[in-house]
């Protein structure tokens, strides 16, 4: 069921243009020095045609909620998502939304920011500043804007949220949101996260978990009326 993505229209990055862009279940939203719908749409085709050719001969990849070996000659997209799900401890589609993001971002040169369902891509030379989006009910919502720097490189942002959207999370928490080098790492690390809170008191715990791992550059937890933060996030 498409779930329309109202949050999009705040987004304004100055200086860049957008596109917007949809194949079968994946919806894009690109921030780029130029348009880029034509380039970005083959891109995301080959994506798409990477996994969907690759499940076909393993099927268990799908529907794996844990670490799942691929096999033999699987594509690189295939391979980085078993990587990140696997340091994190979680079935490789959870790192699926940042995989493909990162595929068609790295593809596009100069300045890009691509958003895939609530995940982030990101490499430019300047700092970001995004909102926090953790369901209509939360008061942290469009009040918790916060800024991260890709320093010249490029950078992943993802959230997981155990009570609104439609992706499978065995926690409780509104939004754990995770910054991240690797879009794809930060995507699996934000469900792995998500999954560990099951109440407030959680949220210590789990943030101190997260910055253990070393890909990790910054988290948030919003729970309820509580908010955890630690790394290289600035709130403004």
């Amino acid at each position: 069921m498409y779930e329309e993505r109202t949050y999009r229209e705040r987004a304004r990055p100055e200086g860049l243009v957008r596109s917007d862009l949809s194949f079968q279940e994946s919806d894009l939203c690109i921030f780029a020095d130029r348009e880029v719908v034509s380039r970005a749409l083959v891109l995301l085709g080959e994506a798409r045609f990477q996994l969907e050719a690759y499940i076909e001969r393993d099927e268990g990849f799908k529907t794996a909620l844990s670490p799942h070996d691929p096999i033999h000659c699987a594509p690189l997209i295939v391979r980085k998502m078993a990587d990140a799900a696997r340091r994190f401890g979680v079935g490789p589609m959870a790192a699926v939304a940042g995989a493909v993001a990162e595929y068609v971002g790295d593809r596009i040169a100069g300045n890009v920011m691509i958003e895939n369902g609530g995940d982030i891509y990101a490499r430019t030379k300047r700092p970001i500043t995004l909102s926090l989006y953790a369901g209509e009910s939360s008061q942290f919502t469009g009040k918790v804007k916060f800024k991260v720097d890709p320093e010249g490189g490029s950078i992943g942002i993802a959230t997981s949220s155990g009570t609104h959207g439609h992706s499978l999370s065995f926690g409780k928490a509104d939004a754990v949101c995770v910054v991240s080098a690797s879009a794809v790492e930060a995507d699996a690390a934000a469900t792995a996260f998500c999954n560990k809170v099951q109440r407030e008191d959680d949220i210590d715990a789990v943030i101190e978990e997260a910055m253990g791992h070393e890909g990790v550059k910054g988290i948030i937890v919003a729970i309820g009326d509580k908010l955890g933060v630690k790394g290289d996030i600035e709130f403004v």
